[in-house]
């Protein structure tokens, strides 16, 4: 099997990592933390001149008619930088949704909005109690003429102080944790009865809590089947995970780099600590582990779009786990080589680190999806 980039793609990689180290040092960065947004409205802008808002989108509803490998390459550019901006919330849920969900009108209405960097979007899933259960929804939606009211409340919900429309799970039948039942609904942000709380969270992206009180919304807000959204809801989540694996390669290599170059600089006992035999293991150690995941991520990407719903948990369940042991191994070596200086907030390897840990816990940490894998026989059940 090929894994070369064609020409396009190799273009599209050159291109975004150059901006990103043009634009998007670690000073920058830091700058862009400490503002109220919490990322930068210069670089969404720059995102959209280059196309990334309309890269997974069809060319028939507006888009440029990328596929799960284009949105490797740009996560995998983002990872590097540690990028703030709500590019994963808008076009890899939010447009998820839009891609596998809406219909040709919804697509015609909200895809332009997207590609032009005009509109941003949110996924509001999580509930307290809820965990990585994604049929544990206790929001409802009530049916009210032609339309809907619901009520409820959603945490942690990646970039929505800043969006403009939110994608919301409400249940309209069933108990809590019921499968069936679950609608996907699109909301104003700004609509009566919609109130949030933005904060930063542990890696400095911005999240929100969300309370929704009798927010009507009309039927044109509904995607997909309201009684059974929840395939659609874990087809946008398994192209998502695969998404975040290859954030978390680019996350990896920035680090190990950093530490490398670390390594090559501070002496003890007037020599580089990189001569140190014991510190070369665990730099090989780290570099194992990141081909590891970037094979895993591979398939995962490959795998992001298979019809086979089982299929296609089992291959983000594996990649998953794998990112989550890798990601761990990578961030603990690489702190424990700086020493105390990678515990600080003005040195880098310390904010990669925590970005790995938030990206472990997103959609489910490894232990959890370890555990999903083996409930579903393994990765290749019927190899035997």
């Amino acid at each position: 099997m090929d894994f070369d980039l064609s020409e396009e793609q190799s273009i599209l990689k050159d291109s975004l990592e150059r901006l990103m180290a043009d634009r998007y040092g670690f000073e920058e960065r830091n700058r862009v933390l400490a503002s109220d947004e919490g990322w930068s409205a210069e670089m969404w802008r720059h995102y959209a001149e280059m196309g990334l808002m309309a890269l997974p989108f069809a060319e028939e509803d507006g888009g440029i008619g990328g596929g799960p490998v284009e949105t490797m390459i740009v996560m995998e550019a983002l990872g590097k930088a540690l990028a703030l901006e709500p590019f994963f919330a808008t076009v890899i849920l939010g447009g998820g949704f839009l891609r596998l969900g809406g219909s040709a009108e919804q697509r015609a209405k909200w895809v332009p909005q997207v590609a032009e960097g005009a509109l941003k979007l949110a996924f509001a899933h999580t509930e307290r109690g809820s965990r990585f259960d994604l049929n544990h929804v206790t929001t409802t939606a009530t049916k009210s003429g032609d339309g809907w009211v619901l009520s409820g409340a959603k945490s942690v919900v990646l970039h929505g102080d800043c969006a403009d429309r939110i994608f919301v799970t409400a249940r309209i039948a069933g108990d809590t944790r019921d499968e069936a039942g679950i609608g996907v609904f699109l909301v104003d942000a700004t609509a009566e009865g919609v109130s949030r709380r933005g904060y930063p969270g542990q890696d400095g992206l911005r999240v929100a809590e969300i309370r929704l009180d009798n927010v009507a919304v009309p039927a044109s807000a509904v995607f997909g089947d309201p009684e059974n959204g929840l395939p659609l809801v874990r087809h946008v989540v398994d192209q998502a995970i695969a998404a975040l694996c290859a954030e978390a390669v680019g996350v990896m290599t920035a680090t190990h780099a950093l530490t490398l170059d670390y390594m090559k600089v501070r002496k003890q006992f007037g020599v580089p600590i990189g001569s140190f035999q014991a510190l070369q293991h665990s730099a090989v150690d780290m570099y194992v582990a990141i081909e590891q995941a970037r094979s895993i991520t591979m398939f995962a990407t490959m795998m992001a779009n298979e019809p086979d719903a089982g299929e296609r948990a089992r291959a983000m369940h594996a990649a998953k786990a794998e990112i989550g042991r890798g990601g761990r191994l990578v961030g603990e070596n690489a702190v424990q080589i700086h020493g105390g200086v990678g515990m600080t907030m003005e040195y880098a390897v310390g904010h990669y680190f925590k970005r790995l840990t938030m990206i472990d816990v997103a959609f489910g940490n490894a232990d959890h999806h370890l555990r999903a894998l083996a409930q579903a026989g393994g990765l290749f059940p019927n190899a035997a």
